[in-house]
């Protein structure tokens, strides 16, 4: 009864927060309250101690010291840049607007920031050259997602977290991190060749990127933010790959144990303001705590919910149910229907991560297959226009004539054709790993 209760609870914190348009997450903290102290006999200190601490501050520190990028114009110079490099090739338009969300999302903009910037540029050189505006839109948005995967950028770094959380080593899940951006970004190069070849056949090609105008070149603290990002990205992933490739050098090991993500990027910040390469006020104040509040509230939820023990009991239920051949299909399938009205860092990912190690170990099945499924299956409807990607793409739209036209054609055109590539896809990774 009580698990029933704490599913309920997860339902109708979407559905209020979807109705109302207010953040998930203080609807999944207040029920994890209620259901928690009134239902299961813990403490209020218990409940609060349920705020997950780590995630918070990985995800905190990560992203401030990114947002020094976004605050001094970084990002958004070097999204022009690369736009301007594939002028010349205007039938790739979509790969370039693909590259360019993927570069900008994987120095660490993430997925939010990226299409709050690069959805209005994809949207207006859409109307100018005539490209489709279903694929742009799934461009960029396979882009952000793609980079954003990337095991040093914020949603790579929150799968990594959510996976030794749920009893993953730290390399493995390094590793599964690994997969799951080699996915993500496989899938949309599939997708986007096969719309070019469809739209070339249809003679819907792009017409032309003369418009593109050159854009002025870094200044001294873009160059410098650029230079700290890249050092950063060494700095976090050199250690792990030196553990995998060394796993007996002891020196390789100290060291690889001693580096957090989170600690690391607030050395960085600190190095980032001590070189003046942005405001303080500016970069915290562009930190997105909705986000935050989002994926943690929603964390609190279910760790209400394995303290119930609602996790072992779905996880039971999926393991007798389904065929274990379709276990990462199914896994994929549920994602993806979430995803159509929540969100794959908020609610999919720490509501189905706890499940995996459990079903896969009683199974005998790779845990990473199934990770990779869910994420692959939840950003495949991303795209949903009652979906994060879908709506802030529908926001960047010009005018209300615009946004009406959009809208059907995000959600009966661009996410069941995403939805569809992306069980393809978890099938053959089903069958041929």
């Amino acid at each position: 009864m009580m698990s029933l209760l704490v599913v309920g609870a997860i339902i109708v914190s979407i559905v209020l927060g979807y109705r109302f348009k207010l953040n998930i997450g203080l609807f999944a903290i207040a029920f994890a309250y209620l259901i928690g102290c009134f239902g299961m006999g813990m403490s209020p200190k218990e409940v609060i101690a349920t705020w997950p601490l780590k995630i918070f501050f990985i995800i905190f520190s990560v992203c401030l010291f990114y947002s020094f990028a976004i605050v001094n114009g970084t990002l958004e110079k070097l999204a022009e840049h690369l736009m301007y490099r594939c002028r010349n090739v205007p039938s790739l338009m979509p790969f370039a607007i693909f590259l360019a969300a993927t570069v900008i999302s994987g120095l660490g903009a993430g997925y939010y920031t990226v299409l709050a910037f690069m959805a209005p540029i994809t949207l207006l050189l859409c109307n100018r050259t005539g490209l489709s505006l279903i694929v742009g839109g799934m461009a960029v948005n396979y882009g952000a997602l793609a980079g954003a995967n990337f095991v040093s950028s914020q949603s790579g770094i929150i799968f990594r977290t959510l996976m030794t959380s749920a009893g993953v080593s730290d390399n493995q899940a390094f590793l599964n991190a690994l997969g799951i951006f080699a996915s993500t970004l496989i899938v949309p190069v599939v997708v986007l060749a096969g719309l070019i070849v469809v739209g070339r056949r249809r003679g819907s090609a792009v017409a032309s990127l003369e418009h593109v105008e050159r854009p002025s070149p870094l200044n001294r603290e873009q160059k410098t933010t650029l230079t700290l990002t890249l050092i950063m990205m060494a700095t976090v992933l050199l250690p792990p790959i030196a553990s995998l490739l060394l796993p007996d050098n002891a020196a390789v090991a100290f060291v690889n144990a001693k580096v957090d993500i989170g600690l690391i990027a607030s050395v960085f910040s600190v190095i980032a303001l001590l070189l003046k390469l942005g405001d303080e006020r500016q970069a915290i104040a562009s930190l997105p705590w909705g986000t935050i509040i989002m994926i943690c509230g929603v964390g609190m939820l279910i760790s209400v919910a394995i303290k119930a023990g609602t996790i072992d009991l779905l996880g039971s239920w999926i393991g007798t149910n389904i065929p274990p051949a379709l276990i990462p299909v199914a896994f994929g399938v549920a994602a993806a229907l979430m995803s159509l009205f929540a969100s794959t860092l908020g609610v999919v990912t720490p509501a189905l991560f706890p499940l995996v190690l459990p079903i896969a170990n009683t199974l005998a099945i790779d845990p990473m297959i199934i990770f990779i499924a869910i994420v692959v299956g939840a950003q495949a409807t991303s795209i949903s226009p009652f979906s994060s990607g879908g709506s802030l793409i529908l926001g960047s739209c010009p005018d209300d004539r615009a946004r009406a036209g959009l809208l059907p054609k995000l959600l009966f055109r661009a996410a069941p054709l995403g939805f569809v590539a992306a069980m393809v896809f978890n099938l053959l990774l089903t069958f041929v790993f």
